[in-house]
């Protein structure tokens, strides 16, 4: 007796995925909850166990075709390899078997509208835009029109059913010199990758989208961190870096400027009570945001082995669905790989990210006096939808002054 291979609960909102890698091929011998293939979602990737011990008897979802929930992806044989034989030899049957009864079936029927009602976020701004959510795609369960899928149609232009039905415009690529051609990789994006393109595209699309820089002494911190580190690890068992002081600013600053804590949702403004700080991680796989909760909270030492427990899932491929999702506010550090200056893209629904960079002695005048010091600029992206001029710039000067002068982060001032 066969045992089916399927889709597991993908998470929240997740519903389809693209099969990555398989690890095993058909005839191979299994163990029960052995890793079987790599499932790529919008959002992480995902190992799926084998449910029984057996044979890998067939492999219906190829790598690189996308699945739904619940959707077969092989079978599992109770026997032995011999059982394999058949299993592969029917599979290779079944196209021309099946070859005469898909040219006499009837053309496909257009896609029926979801019976799922649309969000009331979604609801409310399809409303405001005189649109219906059969002319939206939606990409929740079963689905389901999101508040995101009426931004992105609304992005594209769609406003009536004629709309609706034009097809999208895509730019060919020019072709390749023919001395070029052969030298080139064609590589299919992941669906990570491809999630990243859109979201950061629509970010720019949607948001009023402005950015505001200064720079801070970095040497107050610097000399705390030289002079507690040891006794730190000692005490704390993880390694006293700049996070800490920076995510402790941070929340500080939003505690005092809420508008870059909130998002806007149609014409209301939700402000968040809690800092749910991202953390923006560079991975082989794509850029990821793990979020550390309610970081308003927690002491500097937390903040480090939260970050560092975070960091290792998201370099070994394990993060879960909930380590990325509710995020109010995104730090960014494009210093760890060499950055002097750039202007971040917002984080989708999220009203503000800082970026970190490149610490870097520089000549600076303290007291009329040229001196040398550890500087590094910083950078604050916001949606100027909700967040005031007057109010980014308080909020970084703040995080400035709260860096320049730790006490600040014990003092609460």
């Amino acid at each position: 007796m066969a045992t089916e291979i399927r889709v597991p609960t993908l998470g929240e909102s997740v519903s389809e995925a693209t099969v990555g890698t398989w690890f095993k091929k058909v005839g191979d011998t299994i163990k029960a909850d052995e890793p079987l293939l790599e499932l790529e979602t919008d959002k992480v990737t995902i190992e799926v166990p084998a449910p029984a011990a057996g044979v890998l008897s067939e492999i219906v979802a190829a790598a690189g075709e996308t699945v739904g929930l619940g959707a077969l992806l092989g079978n599992i044989s109770a026997g032995g390899a011999a059982d394999a034989a058949p299993a592969a030899a029917e599979k290779k049957a079944e196209p021309a078997a099946a070859a005469p009864a898909a040219a006499a079936a009837t053309p496909a029927a257009p896609i029926v509208a979801s019976a799922m009602p649309p969000a009331p976020a979604a609801a409310k701004m399809l409303t405001e835009n005189n649109m219906s959510a059969e002319q939206v795609d939606g990409s929740g369960k079963r689905g389901q029109v999101l508040k995101g899928d009426v931004i992105a149609a609304v992005t594209k232009g769609v406003s009536a059913p004629a709309a609706a039905a034009e097809p999208a415009k895509v730019v060919a690529r020019g072709p390749s010199a023919a001395e070029d051609a052969p030298r080139e990789e064609r590589v299919k994006m992941t669906r990570l990758r491809q999630t990243i393109a859109k979201r950061l595209k629509d970010a720019q699309n949607t948001a009023a989208m402005l950015t505001t820089y200064n720079e801070v002494d970095m040497s107050a911190v610097m000399a705390l961190r030289t002079k507690y580190k040891d006794l730190f690890e000692k005490k704390h068992g993880v390694k006293l870096g700049f996070m800490g002081f920076f995510t402790k600013a941070v929340t500080h600053a939003l505690k005092e400027i809420p508008s870059v804590n909130a998002e806007i949702d149609g014409t209301d403004l939700i402000y968040k009570n809690f800092c749910h700080i991202g953390m923006a991680v560079g991975t082989d796989k794509g850029l990821v945001v793990p979020v550390i909760r309610d970081a308003d909270e927690l002491s500097i030492a937390e903040i480090e082995k939260d970050l560092g427990r975070l960091a290792k899932l998201a370099r070994d491929g394990q993060l879960g669905m909930a380590d990325m999702q509710g995020g109010t506010f995104t730090i960014t550090n494009g210093g760890v790989y060499g950055s002097l200056m750039s202007s971040p893209i917002l984080n989708a629904p999220q009203s503000g990210i800082l970026g970190m960079h490149k610490i870097q002695d520089r000549p600076v005048v303290v007291g009329g006096q040229i001196v040398i010091r550890p500087m590094m600029y910083l950078a604050l992206s916001y949606d100027h939808r909700i967040v005031d001029g007057k109010e980014a710039v308080t909020f970084l000067v703040r995080v400035k002054e709260s860096l320049e002068d730790p006490e600040r982060l014990v003092l609460d001032l």
